[in-house]
This record gives structure tokens, sequence and C-alpha cells, in this order.
């Protein structure tokens, strides 16, 4: 019987999954593009860009090995499969693994043959045999086993250096002045880039954010260029200032490939071996080395594993009961006066992208401090990131970022005042609004809205160990009763766009 693999955008490595399994002289290619999938949200342009041009040159490269490939357009991927059936009846279709539990189940139904995934480094029955052994799922411990079963930064059974975490080491603020950061490399549209832009301009699309700008690689060679860009001029310093925030670099010393891991463009083992490999003939500080290999043996197969561990339906927790609309000023930085907000929003409209502390700390911040509603926060993230899919972002929203899930993933909250945000950037200085204050016209939002969060929840937290000294900072105040009034008003505030 003829043999198809349907290649998924999310997917595009020659040498993994069904690809790895069925070479050119036993299978072919399918891809469907779906107009359900493009027009089913307003994205961002640079994010669904990177998406269909990366797609697109993968295809030169598989035509170059020898594959023939067939694409498909049709209103769900369901009708394409179902098109190409119908003309190629004797054929078996295969697929790796999708990334999506809602797209594992519908391939599942729509008679796909799924070969096993290995785009991470951990399985996901390996995760969950791990995640069974457990009390609670902390990170941490996941970490320390994964150094120990994939032999990174081991002496023997002990840790490089003799401790696991040197996260103590990096927390570095932005150093003072202007700062001496790498300026990433731009990369210019080839014919491929074109059409494929122009090809999205021509549909009825809901986009918004800038144009692309030449900011993100859409091949391989360019991923592999910014991955020894990283290791050249960023890992030495990525640790001590990986969460800094400074006004004069979006990009700071980060490495910039979640995109290209997130879509198989690179691989965690590629990754990996270039860090060790530096670390091992450079004088490269052991804090940024362990801090950079704990993001990808550690957090990012963490998130996985919790994506798939906690299954369908997690992602519709809201264990917070919050129910406030996204905020104007998500979609328009002209809608808050806050200059941390407005400046990360920027960001993300102008290519896509913030890295994980503007992220956490600023976005997801806002929105776990105003009750956002988790599922419109949620699909803001999803669509407006670009290396962003559902087993990035529901995890992260859900569970860190919004602690919807009830502490499922995170023992506490990650709520923070303007305090720390004035430690970790520089937006404080030019802002109208006092990080130290809590009342008034000029309080930050921030502060304001941290404490009235403890008050609102207070049942539901006061009781966790973690959270002592905050709840005792809150008894402590003696203007509750005004800093109720405030945050109200600030809440008001920001769902008109004047705060």
């Amino acid at each position: 019987m003829k043999k198809t693999v349907l290649l998924l955008p999310d997917q595009l490595n020659a040498e993994r999954g069904a690809l790895a399994k069925f070479g050119p002289k036993d299978a072919d290619i399918l891809i469907v593009d779906s107009d359900r999938f493009l027009i089913s949200r307003p994205w961002h342009r640079q994010r669904i860009f990177l998406f269909y041009s990366a797609l697109a040159h993968f295809v030169v490269e598989l035509g170059d090995l020898g594959y023939k490939v067939t694409e498909i357009k049709a209103s769900t991927m369901a009708d394409g499969i179902a098109q190409y059936r119908s003309s190629n009846t004797e054929t078996q279709i295969y697929a790796t693994e999708p990334n999506s539990i809602s797209q594992q189940f519908a391939l599942e139904q729509y008679g796909v043959e799924l070969i096993p995934s290995d785009f991470f480094l951990t399985s996901r029955a390996e995760f969950h045999q791990w995640a069974q052994s457990q009390n609670a799922l902390k990170m941490e411990n996941f970490y320390r086993q994964q150094r120990i079963r994939l032999n990174i930064l081991m002496d023997g059974r002990e840790p490089t250096g003799g401790k696991w975490n040197f996260d103590h080491d990096n927390r570095l603020p932005p150093p003072k002045g202007k700062g001496d950061y790498p300026k990433p490399r731009t990369y210019d549209f080839d014919d491929i880039d074109k059409r494929v832009w122009s090809n999205l301009n021509q549909r009825d699309l809901e986009l918004w954010g800038d144009d692309p700008d030449g900011t993100w690689a859409t091949t391989r060679t360019g991923a592999r260029e910014r991955l020894l860009d990283f290791i050249e001029f960023g890992l030495a310093d990525f640790g001590a200032y990986e969460d800094a925030m400074p006004i004069n670099s979006w990009s700071v010393y980060h490495s910039l490939l979640t995109p290209y891991l997130n879509i198989g463009l690179l691989t965690p083992q590629e990754v990996i071996a270039a860090a060790i490999t530096k670390y091992q003939q450079s004088k490269i500080p052991l804090a940024s080395i362990e801090g950079f290999i704990r993001q990808i043996i550690g957090w990012r197969e963490y998130v996985n594993g919790t994506y798939w561990y906690f299954g369908a339906g997690y992602e519709k927790q809201n264990q917070l009961e919050a129910k406030r609309k996204l905020l104007p000023l998500f979609w328009d930085e002209s809608k808050t006066q806050m200059n941390c907000v407005g400046s990360v929003v920027r960001d993300v409209k102008s290519r896509g992208y913030a890295h994980h502390i503007p992220r956490l700390m600023v976005l997801s911040n806002l929105a776990l401090l105003a009750g956002v509603e988790p599922e419109e926060f949620l699909a803001w993230m999803t669509n407006t990131f670009v290396d962003a899919f559902d087993w990035v972002m529901v995890p992260n929203v859900i569970g860190m970022g919004l602690h919807a899930d009830g502490g499922k993933m995170m023992t506490k909250p990650y709520a923070a005042g303007g305090s720390y945000i004035s430690k970790m950037g520089q937006f404080c200085g030019s802002c109208k609004y006092d990080p130290k204050l809590r009342v008034g016209d000029n309080a930050c939002p921030f502060t304001t809205l941290y404490w009235d969060f403890l008050d609102r929840h207070r049942e539901k937290f006061e009781r966790n160990h973690r959270m002592r000294q905050q709840f005792f900072g809150l008894d402590r105040l003696s203007d509750l009763d005004k800093l109720r009034l405030r945050a109200q008003e600030v809440l008001t505030g920001l769902e008109s766009g004047e705060i």
C-alpha cells in the first residue's frame, strides 16, 4: 500500500518523527493549508508569516531530498485529507504525533496513523512516569532528574560546580546606562518570503502587529546563524541578566531560539551541544551555562510534559474566577500610561516577541492582578507570540502566569507589585506612576492591584506558607479602605484605556 506523510507546520525536520521513518522512496508528503486555521484567530503578522514562510522553505528542501509533495488548500484539515484520499484511494496516511491535544484527537478521528514524536528530549510516557512518582510537580525536581538522566553538566552523580541551580546568581538588574547588548541580525527577504507574504495579504485575514521586517529567519540556515550568534555573543552574559528588562534592548542576551526549536528548524540536542562545547572551550560563567541549559532541558521539557499530563480541559481552568475582558492596552500601547506595559506591548507589536520576564512579570502579572478571563488572555498570547503553540502557552498562562489551575503547576501565584518591575527594569524613571505608592493618582497600578489582589483572594492564599510574609504585610496596611477604592479606579481606568 502507498504511504503518505501528513506534514504539520511545526515539525519541519526531515530527521525527526515520520520523516525519519519514511524516506522519499517510501512515502509522499501531504500538506493541508486549512482556511479554518488561518481565519480562526487575529494572528500577529510576524507570527503567521514565520509559520507559513518556514513551511514553504521546507517544502523546497523536501523536494531537493526527492520527496513528492502535494499541497492542498481546503476549508479544514479534515476536508483536505478527504480530498487527498479521494484521488489516492490506496494509501495509508501517517503523521508525527502533533503537539496539540485537540489536533491529536482530530487526526486519530481522521484515521491518520501517528508516529511517536521525538522533537523533545523527554517522551510523554517518561514525563508521566516521573509525574506519577511526585507529590508535587516541582520543576526543580524534574530538572535535577533530567540532568542525571541526560548526563549534562554532571561530575559523576554530582552536579558540576557542586550546585544544581545558580538561579540566585542570575537575577541582576540591567547595568546602569545603556549597556552593551548584542544586536540581533536581520534577514533579507528571498523570493519565497516575498511570495508567502504576498499570498497572505491577498487572503481575507484579521491580522495585527507590524509587518515582517527581517527580524525572524525563515530557514534552517538562518536559525543556525542565530544559534551561532547567541553562542558567540550572548551565552556568557545570559545567566546574570536573563531577568533584566532594559529599555534599550528587546533581546538583551537571550538566545531568540524558541521560534526555531518550536517548529523543528533546530533541535534541543544541537542547541545543547553547541552551548556545552562553548562552555568547555571558553571561560563562560558556570551560572550562565547552567541557567541556559535549565531553560532547554528543564523548563521547556517540563512545560511540554505538564501540557500532556494535565490533558484536555486544562486550558479552561479558572480557579480564581477571573471574568474581566481582555484590556484594550494589549492591542494598543497608547491605551495605557504605564511605561512598562506600553513599552512591552510596543515591542510585542513590533516583532511578536518579548522574553520570559516581560511576558510573566509585566503582561501576565497585569492580567492576573486585574482578573482578566484566562481563556481570553491565553488566546491573545497564542495569537501573538512567534514561538507560541498550545503546549507552550497553556501551561505558561493557565498554570504559571494566571494561577488559574488552583496550584496544580505552581505552589503560589506569580503576583508582584511595582517594586519588582522597578528593580529589574528601567521603565519607572520616566513613568508618571510611582512604584512606591499604592494610593493616590500617581500610585503605580501594579502596586495598588498587588495589594488588592491579596485582599480579594485572602481566603484562597492566606494558608499558603509561601505567602505568609505577604499577608503579614497586608495586615499592617493602615490605608486598606483607600487602597480598595483606588484599585477600583485603576481597574475602571484600565478598561477604558485611561490608566
